[in-house]
């Protein structure tokens, strides 16, 4: 395989939150979340992340696009849900693209989305009815982005792995968005891949991203599968927890990603988002991250380009 990045083995990147801290300026005035967009990205620089994001400091992965969808207010779908009439997450995007060449646009999946919201009206007699209208919602912010530059998509599924979500639905509904743009796109999923991995694999994307940190046996089961010309997000930091874990030990997942699936495979990342950490914590743990990432790229013999 061709390495995702070109010239670049074992990229790194981030799921997507930064516990950025709002700082009150004369532009916080016009937008108050301005700061702490600014604050995420400068830490994802300075960390050496590949792939930064935007940091999502707007809010929750529900309300985020929930609040700016018509059909529905707050967590209540009230009507039939309909693309915004604004983009919802291109300023921050475009943003950091003008800060660093290589950034993920970031949407949250339609089954993850639908199963965080109420059923309020008659026009959804259930979820599933609701799934391809917030599908064809997400399409159209998918397509905005990609006309920002994105390097990637990701769409975040964390309730695929719960059993609670009907995955040929969702794979449907992610179909919609995959082609909505030209870059490759990401599925993000949360929690044990086991009893989900055959849908996994099959899901219409050329990432799939997975926590690898808390659930080391993600990493079995992806390696018994295969892969075709599926790129792999390895989560290789844990994000749950506030305590840093030491460089040998982001190494060994590492070297592990390695030794299973291949350095030209593997992108690496944090497990999940670090909204919940502390700055300083989210900061350090992806320094340790890109230190740990030199080190392998070394052993493999291939140059460390950020």
């Amino acid at each position: 395989m061709k390495p995702f990045i070109p010239g670049q083995i074992l990229p790194t990147t981030v799921v997507g939150s930064f516990p950025a801290e709002p700082r009150r300026t004369l532009r916080s005035l016009l937008d108050p979340f301005h700061e702490a967009v600014c604050q995420a990205v400068d830490a994802q620089i300075s960390a050496g992340i590949t792939i930064i994001s935007d940091g999502q400091v707007r809010g929750d992965m529900i309300g985020t696009f929930a609040s700016r969808l018509p059909g529905i207010s707050g967590k209540d779908v009230i009507g039939k849900v309909m693309p915004s009439g604004q983009t919802i997450t291109t300023k921050d995007t475009r943003y950091a693209r003008t800060r660093h060449q290589y950034v993920k646009g970031l949407v949250t999946g339609p089954s993850t989305l639908s199963h965080g919201l109420h059923l309020s009206t008659a026009n959804y007699r259930s979820r599933d009815e609701l799934i391809p209208d917030i599908a064809e919602a997400l399409a159209t912010e998918a397509r905005a982005l990609g006309e920002v530059g994105i390097t990637m998509l990701q769409i975040d599924e964390p309730i695929f792995s719960t059993g609670v979500a009907d995955l040929d639905l969702g794979r449907k509904a992610i179909e919609q968005i995959v082609q909505q743009v030209s870059v490759p796109v990401c599925l993000h999923v949360c929690g044990p891949l086991s009893r989900i991995i055959d849908e996994y694999v099959r899901m219409p994307v050329q990432v799939l991203d997975f926590e690898g940190s808390v659930d080391p046996e993600n990493l079995s089961s992806l390696s018994s599968q295969d892969l075709k010309d599926k790129y792999i997000g390895y989560g290789c930091v844990d994000s749950s927890t506030a305590k840093l874990e030491d460089l040998e030990t982001v190494i060994s997942r590492i070297r592990a990603g390695v030794e299973e699936l291949g350095a030209e495979r593997l992108i690496l990342d944090p497990d999940c988002g670090f909204r919940m950490l502390p700055q300083d914590v989210a900061y350090a743990k992806l320094s340790r991250l890109c230190k740990a990432a030199a080190v392998v790229r070394a052993e493999t013999g291939t140059n460390d380009h950020q």
